[in-house]
Parts: structure tokens; sequence; C-alpha cells
């Protein structure tokens, strides 16, 4: 006989009784909690974020959406493990979800979940575990990533599949475009797998850790341009990093120019007739629609949007404050 992978739980009908401690945090955090306000799931506790005031927020508020619906909402940072511990054990939760928390629960919550503990994650698992997936599989030149929803185990993202969804990445998407498909795919993947979570039926599958990857977080200044590194993977960086994530960055002629916006050029007619005889150069000729830049391999990206000193910067105002090159950034 075949080892019973059922998730935790008796098999029961689908129970208006039965309760979920959710932590969340944006938009996959909204749309997956509003899942299981759908159901007629009790919640009894949500614990969010606080916003920071120094990050661009440009997502929908958990703690909003719980506050519409009458559910208490505490914040993780009026928390310690203790004080969590103690509102969690007090809520009596069936099941614990993580949509987009940014911290890990330590084992010691999980294990407060009767029927088992899950978290969505931005990829498909077991490949980009770890932080800010989306961010890396654009970065990595990716063609598809996804949704996982997952058991919550000692180590990230390393826990039994309950499902799973893949969304496309095309070659000029930035990662909030794919960010968005992600959230569409991770509500889908929670409503398939609800009725089966909670009566018991859903088929679990373990993971091969070997056949994946680990990430951790980025900060700003990895937005950095590595002027080294050929056209497609320059381009990969700024749609990781592009609004409203911070945005890739070179120094020229000491200023921070943010690189918005790009596309690889292909067509040999486009490329300006100029080999790089430094890591790159950066070019705008009379007429030109944009921003030229050859990189240390020769191969070009046209540089679409720019900005500096946080304005917006056309390729008519970038040769009158840089002239029209060739320029070398750093």
């Amino acid at each position: 006989m075949s080892p019973d992978t059922r998730a935790p739980g008796a098999a029961a009908g689908p129970d208006a009784g039965t309760r979920a401690v959710v932590f969340a945090y944006h938009d996959v955090g909204v749309r997956c909690l509003q899942v299981l306000i759908d159901a007629g799931l009790g919640i009894p506790l949500v614990v969010t974020h606080r916003d920071d005031p120094a990050e661009n927020r440009w997502f929908a508020s958990v703690a909003e959406l719980a506050a519409r619906h009458g559910i208490p909402v505490r914040h993780a940072e009026d928390l310690d493990e203790a004080a969590l511990a103690a509102a969690v054990r007090a809520a009596r939760p069936d099941f614990i979800f993580s949509f987009y928390y940014r911290r890990m629960l330590p084992v010691a919550i999980l294990e407060l979940a009767a029927r088992g503990a899950y978290n969505m994650h931005g990829s498909l698992l077991p490949r980009y575990r770890g932080r800010v997936p989306v961010n890396w599989a654009v970065l990595h030149g990716e063609s598809e990533t996804g949704a996982t929803l997952h058991e919550m185990v000692a180590k990230p993202d390393a826990g039994r599949i309950a499902g799973r969804e893949a969304v496309p990445i095309g070659p000029d998407d930035t990662a909030a475009e794919v960010f968005a498909r992600v959230t569409g795919a991770a509500e889908r993947v929670l409503r398939r797998a609800l009725p089966g979570l909670v009566d018991g039926s859903l088929q679990l599958e373990e993971q091969n850790l070997a056949l994946g990857s680990y990430f951790g977080g980025r900060r700003p200044e990895d937005g950095r341009i590595d002027w080294r590194q050929n056209a497609r993977s320059i381009h990969n960086l700024v749609r990781a990093v592009a609004p409203p994530y911070p945005g890739a960055y070179a120094e020229l002629d000491g200023a921070r120019l943010y690189v918005y916006r790009t596309r690889v050029i292909e067509t040999p007619g486009e490329r300006p007739a100029v080999l790089a005889p430094r890591p790159a150069l950066l070019l705008a000729p009379e007429g030109a629609a944009h921003v030229g830049a050859i990189c240390a391999d020769g191969s070009a990206l046209a540089l679409l949007e720019l900005a500096l000193d946080g304005k917006p910067l056309g390729v008519a105002e970038f040769a009158l404050r840089f002239g029209r090159g060739p320029l070398f950034p750093a």
C-alpha cells in the first residue's frame, strides 16, 4: 500500500467552522485572503506588516481588506515571538496560511496549526526558492515562472506542494508585469486547492530540492549596471528592477543615471557603427530616437526610458547634459 499523501486532517466535507490564521502582505496577500473569505473560512486573526513610509507602496493593503470584513489584525512589528505565539495559540487555527508575508515563520508557530501550515510562493518550486523569486526569474532571462502553494517546514520553501500554476515571461516583460500574472495564478491555485485542503482529500507532492535553486534578497544597490556584461544580460537586469522597483542605474559624469526601459538591438542597420574600446559606451547621435549603448562584447541596447535627479530624461536632454558621446559610464 502506498503511503498516505493527503493533506493533514481527517477527510471531511467543507466546513464553515474551519479556522485559519493568515499572515499576509502585498497584492498576493490581498487576493489570497479574499479567497479564504469567499470560501467562508473562519479567520480569527490576520498578521500583516506596517507599511514602511520610505517604501514606494504600489500594492493593495491586507489590513484594509481585513478591516472591511471585521477581521482582527495584528502587525508583525508589534509582536515578539512569544507574543506572536500567544496570539496564534489563542486563535486555535486549523490552518495557518502565509501569503507574501515578509518573515519566515518559526516552527513553534507552524506547529500551532492543527491541520497544517501553507505558504504561497512566487515561483515554480523547487526552482527559485527564497526571496523575490519573480525578480530573480526575470533577471536570469527565464521564459516562465508561476505560483506554488506548499507546506511550510523548517527549511525555506521546501515542504510538499499543494498546487501550482505556470505563467509566461516575455523577453521584454518587467518584473512588475510578471508579478501581476503571478498574483492571478496564486489566487487560482488557492481556489483550486482549498476544498481539498479543508476536506483532507488533496494529494501533496514531495519536492526534490536537488532540481531547484535558492536565492537571497536584493537591495537597491544591486541595480547597478555592470557594463562588462552583454546587452541581453543588462536588458534583463533593467526589466527585473524597473519601477515600481528601485531601477537599474549607472554613474555618468558624476551623476546617477537611471535606466528604466531598454530594448536589445538586433537589427544590424539600427546598431551604431562603433565598437566599445572600454567595457561600454553611450551615444546620443543627432536625430536619434533613443540613447544607444554599445556593450563590451559589441552587442547593443536602445535605452528607451531614462531618469536623472528623479526627472525623465529624453534623448535631447541627455545630449544637452552629457553631450552626444561616446561616453563611458561607470
